[in-house]
């Protein structure tokens, strides 16, 4: 598939999200100067999941779910990426749940209601989602390890028959080797330079081949 002249909408996180950080630091503002797409447009959120918060963050902005959002974007776009799950691993309190659920108020549900709701408001848009990177620290006392929840992005998107660029298995990156921390990440997680300029060609490679 064709880039250059398309309309895109970046769903996402803090991984995706430019206010207060260096543009080069994150893939969306990366992706749009090196491939061209006539819009390049930015609703990723710092420290929102995609899953329903069941108590309150201190920072109320935090519990913008994904779900709740899809609505507020521009409806015209040619492709759809989201890239969320590494927060409702680090930081939610949502139940991973199971393939049935339908609600938000689990991981699994989730990813359903998202994904349903997507496909219906962009009925002839392509959708991507992709997949959380490695992270430092991948597993946490009584929450479900971090590759749980890229299996279910997994399992419902091919329900949905929606594509998934899994950085996960394909990035090449692997923080918990320090060089690789030092050179593609600025804290175990989020980007350095290098590490937006990875993701951005991983996921321009990805549509190139569908």
């Amino acid at each position: 598939m064709e880039i250059q002249g398309k309309k895109f909408n970046f769903l996402g996180d803090s991984l995706t999200d430019v206010q207060n950080e260096i543009p080069e630091r994150r893939y969306v503002p990366v992706f749009a100067r090196k491939y061209g797409p006539s819009a390049a447009r930015n609703y990723g959120i710092g420290g929102t999941r995609i899953a329903r918060q069941q108590k309150p963050s201190a920072n109320p902005i935090h519990d913008q779910d994904f779900c709740s959002r899809v609505g507020s974007m521009e409806k015209d776009a040619d492709f759809v990426i989201v890239f969320g799950g590494t927060n409702d691993f680090g930081y939610g309190d949502a139940p991973l749940g199971k393939m049935d659920d339908r609600t938000p108020d689990t991981f699994y549900g989730a990813c359903h209601t998202l994904m349903k709701g997507l496909i219906e408001t962009y009925p002839s848009s392509t959708i991507i989602f992709m997949t959380p990177t490695h992270r430092a620290r991948e597993t946490k006392e009584n929450r479900p390890s971090l590759i749980e929840f890229v299996r279910a992005i997994r399992e419902v998107a091919e329900f949905y028959s929606i594509p998934v660029c899994d950085l996960y298995q394909t990035l090449g990156v692997q923080p918990q080797i320090q060089a690789q921390r030092e050179y593609y990440t600025v804290d175990g997680l989020h980007t350095s330079a290098a590490g937006a300029e990875r993701i951005a060609d991983r996921l321009a490679s990805f549509i190139k081949a569908l």
